[in-house]
């Protein structure tokens, strides 16, 4: 799903309100940071981490572990670093495939509290972005990402949460992208006027990615073009064949248009197109055009073609993505007079230079439509050089300068904190969810907790939505007692609404419909019930009551009176501390209790129970707090 529309209002979060300790998000950029590649972001909220050492899990789509293990082993292969120097071997590997779990696009993943899921992110086969959801704290890392449709990948897709943190790539900066169409026109008509003159074109690019849309669009141009038939275009590249594959086999990952013409034939079984292993496999006899990696032209097929070719004017070179700065395609953009071949050698460069961005990037339009349509509170830019980052950075300040929105850029190992104070809700479920309460009713439950969720269910339903099972225990008490029956149910009628006589073998009474008083011997009654809270409660205060007019019985003695201070001094702490489960900032001064919520203030004298705010909604959510405090902290008198 790719939409263009104005955000609805209901993609907007609530802005967090009073930190807490726990409540810190951090997040630090070990890669990308201020910097293009070496993607890597570690973040950490409610101790849970996301990015850690390899000895956690790891996830991935189906297409990018396959990819994975590809890229990885030809790395190994070609490295010219000493067996000591390298970070890992083939062995490696192979070890780290079996920690790899895959997801698919939309599946929810829980892991240790975790909540995840993916997107399509239209930049390769396989690319996700990703969103992290911390006790409802979310953060969506874009990664690379596209949001423009080309002829094999769906564009990214726009989640429909907005999320609390944005990572987003910031590769093109502010930079625009020409329309596709445009693009593809100066591609081919560059390439056919190339080899119509007897010239050569070298298109460096990486072996996976944008080397298959470059590929798509040639072939289909050549089938268009008999005179171009004798013009041989290669694919040079180790991983060509096995690339291809993996292309072949996630078909169904790919748009509606690859999947189309795959009804009636294999679109990446190329008409017009071979492969090239290696330069010693090379007929360098006429016009040409060899796709090659690596696409910044450091070493590799696509360099000793450049250093063969470009003396020569009739030949072009199309850079056809984003290069890094320091890298030969980067510096021949500026077209120098001379360059440096591998051999040290300095050389004239006299063949054409066409910079023609297929780049699956997107742009200052992309982002800026993205970012609008997500509102998120809080962006931090990635995956960008110092400058594009710094403008981009500026551009998006000035388009959200009436919103509260943070736009952050760190560099590699500047940590970024945030403080959320998310709201704690407790969904209904099963019995409870099949009829709407009206408003102002009381809903009760189990109270569930897993992870950072909350469920309340019925008891019945314990066994249905959890691993949990019910029980029960049933409690039976004899208390002495010799007195008339009848005046111990007339001391319960004045206790109890709810007393009922029952016509059982021995004199019964039903209390609050839930504790049965039975009178079993001449000298003793018998309490009867299945334990839970309330129940508990009438139990004891029958009891209560019993031991106190029945002469049999030991009498309850009052407790030594506490020092008024010492009590007043436990009192305070115990309401404070409940206010501060409740509202999060509270704070003690001059014996008044301070409560703060998102910047409207209470002044609460416990003492006396009285509350003085100018919010009436604040006012009297404290004052009701303040009255269960005071029933549960305060005993019953007898």
């Amino acid at each position: 799903m790719s939409s263009t529309a104005a955000s609805a209002p209901s993609l907007k979060r609530k802005e967090s309100m009073v930190a807490r300790e726990g409540d810190q998000l951090i997040i630090t950029p070990l890669g990308a940071g201020n910097e293009v590649g070496r993607s890597c972001v570690y973040m950490t909220y409610k101790n849970k981490i996301v990015m850690t050492t390899f000895k956690g899990r790891v996830f991935m789509t189906h297409a990018t572990k396959a990819i994975y293990k590809l890229l990885l082993s030809d790395y190994v292969k070609v490295s010219k670093v000493s067996v000591e120097d390298m970070l890992f071997d083939e062995q490696d590997i192979l070890r780290t495939m079996d920690k790899i779990e895959v997801i698919d696009f939309h599946q929810t993943m829980e892991v240790n509290g975790i909540r995840f899921w993916c997107y399509t992110a239209g930049h390769v086969l396989g690319a996700a972005m990703f969103m992290v959801d911390i006790a409802g704290v979310r953060v969506l890392y874009t990664g690379d990402y596209s949001r423009e449709e080309d002829r094999h990948l769906r564009a990214a897709e726009t989640p429909q949460f907005s999320p609390d943190v944005c990572i987003i790539e910031s590769t093109y900066g502010v930079q625009l992208h020409q329309p596709r169409a445009i693009r593809e026109k100066r591609f081919t008509d560059v390439i056919h006027n190339v080899v119509s003159q007897g010239g050569r074109v070298l298109i460096p690019a990486f072996a996976l990615g944008r080397a298959q849309e470059l590929l798509l669009i040639l072939d289909e141009y050549w089938a268009g073009h008999p005179e171009l038939h004798n013009v041989p275009i290669y694919y040079a590249s180790p991983l060509a064949k096995r690339c291809m594959a993996v292309y072949q086999t996630y078909i169904n990952a790919m748009n509606d248009r690859i999947r189309t013409q795959f009804e009636g034939s294999n679109p990446f079984d190329f008409k017009h197109i071979m492969p090239l292993k290696s330069i010693e496999n090379f007929e360098d006899d006429g016009p040409s055009v060899v796709m090659a990696s690596p696409g910044g032209l450091q070493s590799g097929l696509s360099r000793q073609l450049f250093d063969i070719w470009c003396q020569d004017k009739k030949n072009a070179c199309v850079i056809p993505g984003f290069v890094v700065e320091g890298t030969l395609a980067k510096t021949i953009m500026n077209e120098p007079k001379d360059v440096t071949l591998m051999s040290g050698l300095q050389a004239p460069l006299n063949m054409q230079v066409h910079y023609i961005s297929f780049s699956a990037h997107a742009d200052f339009s992309q982002t800026s439509a993205f970012l609008n349509e997500l509102q998120p509170p809080n962006i931090i830019l990635v995956h960008g050089e110092a400058n594009e980052m710094g403008r981009l950075k500026q551009k998006l300040m000035t388009q959200f300068a009436d919103q509260n929105i943070r736009v952050l850029s760190p560099k590699n190992c500047q940590t970024v904190e945030m403080h959320f104070n998310a709201e704690k809700t407790a969904k209904a479920i099963g019995r409870l969810a099949e009829k709407t309460p009206e408003v102002g009713s009381q809903v009760g439950g189990l109270l569930v907790r897993k992870g950072f969720t909350y469920q309340i269910m019925a008891p019945e339903d314990l066994h249905v939505f959890t691993q949990l099972s019910t029980g029960t225990v049933t409690q039976r008490l004899s208390i002495p007692y010799k007195g008339a029956f009848t005046v111990l149910r007339h001391r319960l009628q004045q206790l109890y609404e709810g007393v009922e006589t029952l016509n059982e073998e021995v004199p019964t009474l039903k209390v609050h419909g839930k504790v049965l008083v039975k009178q079993e011997g001449m000298d003793y009654v018998v309490l009867q019930w299945v334990s839970d809270p309330i129940t508990d409660m009438v139990s004891d205060s029958i009891i209560a009551m019993m031991m106190n007019f029945n002469p049999e019985s030991p009498k309850m003695k009052t407790s030594d009176v506490e020092s008024t201070e010492g009590k007043a001094v436990d009192t305070s702490k115990i309401v404070q501390s409940l206010l501060v489960s409740l509202f999060g900032d509270v704070k003690e001064l001059d014996g008044k209790l301070i409560v703060s919520v998102d910047g409207v203030v209470a002044n609460v004298d416990h003492t006396s129970n009285t509350v003085d705010c100018e919010n009436e909604n604040l006012r009297e959510r404290i004052k009701v707090a303040l009255r269960r405090m005071e029933i549960a902290i305060k005993p019953v008198r007898m």
